[in-house]
């Protein structure tokens, strides 16, 4: 299932770096693009959204929506 989170407070590639690896790093996760320009990450996966926003926000970012 894709799913398109929407990020607050990424800034830099290092932030998207950063967003990246934490959902790449949780098992179930088969694909992860994060935009910047979008401030959002795109992931394909069946993994439940609480978990996809607790990796975020561990990381020090703020979710405002998973669609």
């Amino acid at each position: 299932m894709k799913k398109v989170i929407s990020i607050e407070g990424m800034s830099c590639e290092n932030c998207v770096r950063h967003v990246t690896e934490a959902l790449e790093a949780i098992e179930g996760v088969s694909s992860v693009v994060v935009s910047l320009d979008d401030n959002t990450a795109t992931v394909e996966t069946e993994v439940d959204n609480e978990i996809l926003k607790n990796a975020i926000e561990d990381e020090g970012y703020d979710v405002t929506d998973i669609k």
